[in-house]
């Protein structure tokens, strides 16, 4: 397997950690802006608002099931050849604090992080089909600002995830980690959140004309 040994590189395999730090500092806002300047309520905006404490929380009951997994599925070796057995039942942080290596199922979470927070982006933006602001609106830089940093943040993502899919893990590694971003994205906006009793997704024009029938009765 083989790594980034660059300083700049280990500056992008840093930034793909917080991934969703990321995506969630800027979605916050947009989300926040855009279903405010389509409904009017701020109950309904901190409705969907709820989308990203419910990512979060998808985040970390992931990152735990791969922590666990390579936990249970791992030993500790004197080298990365996977020579010298040191210690079977041993933890993955005593290991490397004894100077061994740990080597388990190590399912991606790059390629889960990176194949959720795109996927989760393009949902949230397709509220932009009911956006219409002109420039002289006060909503408009702000969104227009953050349209072009979630775009570049998408590319970002898109970017990382291939380089991951060279650089890092086995094939089945990869595959389990996108497969849980799929599972994620497919769970909540092809699912849950088409229930009531959910999140909801970004408003549509169908219930934009229904609140505009009702205004004008």
């Amino acid at each position: 397997m083989q790594g980034f040994k660059s300083k700049s590189d280990r500056r992008a395999l840093y930034f793909v950690k917080v991934a969703w730090g990321w995506t969630f500092c800027l979605l916050l806002p947009f989300i926040a802006l855009t279903n405010y300047h389509l409904t009017g309520k701020a109950g309904l905006v901190l409705r969907r608002l709820s989308t990203l404490l419910v990512g979060t929380a998808i985040w970390y009951v992931c990152t735990v099931i791969f922590s666990s997994v390579e936990h249970y599925t791992g030993s500790c070796y004197q080298s990365p050849a996977l020579e010298g057995l040191r210690k079977e039942h041993q933890n993955k942080q005593q290991c490397h604090q004894e100077g061994g290596f740990w080597h388990g199922f190590d399912i991606s979470g790059h390629s889960f992080l990176l194949t959720f927070c795109a996927l989760m982006i393009v949902e949230e933006m397709a509220v932009l089909h009911e956006v219409k602001t002109d420039r002289s609106h006060s909503l408009h830089t702000a969104i227009t600002g953050l349209v072009v940093a979630l775009g570049f943040l998408t590319l970002i993502w898109v970017w990382m995830f291939l380089c991951t899919a060279v650089y890092f893990h086995n094939l089945s590694q990869k595959v389990f980690g996108t497969l849980f971003g799929l599972l994620g994205w497919y769970g909540t906006y092809g699912f849950w959140y088409l229930k009531s009793f959910s999140p909801g997704l970004p408003p549509q024009t169908s219930r934009l004309n229904l609140k505009q029938d009702s205004y004008k009765k």
